[in-house]
């Protein structure tokens, strides 16, 4: 009997991130991302006095309609992004979790730095000058 994995990879499915299991639970961890913390205003203090609650996480609900749409569209893009690329590339991005971090790094990854183009042709040159 085949393994899941397997039958993944017999499906075509190399281009997506790798399914959550125990060896890779280090970088899946990194992607469920806190909002922050947020502290509720407690009102009945003496005086009209404004009191802070316990600090607790920060869920959908607390977020400005604003923030709720920039927050959706951003795992949007995550997720189209990392379905799109090849399991090596992955491995070098996993760890970013903003899509504007993971299209910039993917982006050099896969064009190059102008650092990198130039040391390229610099080595090029080089071995180009030792032929004999």
């Amino acid at each position: 009997m085949s393994s899941m994995q397997e039958d993944i990879q017999c499906a075509g499915s190399d281009t997506r991130p790798p399914m959550l299991d125990r060896t890779d639970f280090e970088s899946w961890q990194q992607r469920i991302r806190p909002m922050g913390t947020v502290s509720d205003v407690i009102t009945g203090g003496t005086e009209g006095a404004v009191q802070q609650g316990p600090v607790r996480a920060r869920v959908l609900k607390d977020l400005s309609a604003e923030e709720k749409e920039r927050y959706k569209a951003d795992i949007r893009a995550t997720n189209i992004l990392l379905q799109g690329i090849p399991k090596d590339i992955y491995s070098l991005i996993n760890h970013y979790t903003d899509a504007k971090d993971i299209w910039e790094n993917v982006k050099m990854i896969l064009e190059g730095s102008e650092l990198t183009k130039d040391d390229r042709e610099s080595q090029l040159y080089d071995e180009f000058e030792t032929l004999p």
